[in-house]
């Protein structure tokens, strides 16, 4: 399994806003956020801007949900990150996402958003499936973000990451 260390020192993990359901005959890659989600972006976009969380670079899947939720955070943070859409993340597995997230070794932030249930599994990856059962007990909500710091050099993956914050609507 690949070892995410620093740089980045912060990590931002976010999961999709809530989508609606595919029309019929549509690829579940185009669902939309629906009401509901797009208000989830916002607020989340709102509250982690109201705390100053700010990556440098914002990694997303090309699903139109996660491009959607993506524009939330990149509005809310004033257009100031650089904006990257990487195929791969769509129905990735874990090891895809911790190899993006291992490859930007020249950014200090990066907030990456992506989808279930690679994304519990990245968090708890991260910071280990105790405290990722006490934060998400009932699985990683839509439009929750974890905020994670590098807790120093550690060998163990799940050892040298922290939570610092987790945001929901």
């Amino acid at each position: 399994m690949t070892i995410v260390e620093p740089p980045p020192s912060r990590i931002y993990l976010m999961r999709h806003a809530r989508s609606g359901w595919p029309e019929p005959g549509a690829r579940d890659f185009d669902r939309t956020l629906d009401d509901h989600g797009y208000g989830e972006a916002e607020v989340v976009a709102s509250l982690a801007a109201d705390k100053r969380y700010r990556p440098d670079l914002v990694i997303s899947s090309t699903a139109v949900r996660c491009r959607e939720t993506a524009d939330a955070m990149h509005r809310a943070f004033g257009g100031g990150c650089e904006m990257l859409m990487i195929d791969e993340l769509y129905n990735g597995p874990l090891d895809t996402y911790l190899a993006v997230l291992s490859a930007q070794n020249e950014t200090q932030s990066v907030m990456l958003i992506g989808h279930n249930p690679t994304m519990e599994e990245l968090l708890e990856a991260m910071i280990g499936s105790d405290r990722t059962a006490a934060v998400i007990p009932s699985g990683y909500p839509t439009a929750g973000l974890a905020v994670l710091d590098h807790g120093g050099p550690v060998a163990a993956l799940a050892g040298s990451w922290s939570l610092r914050d987790f945001l929901t609507a």
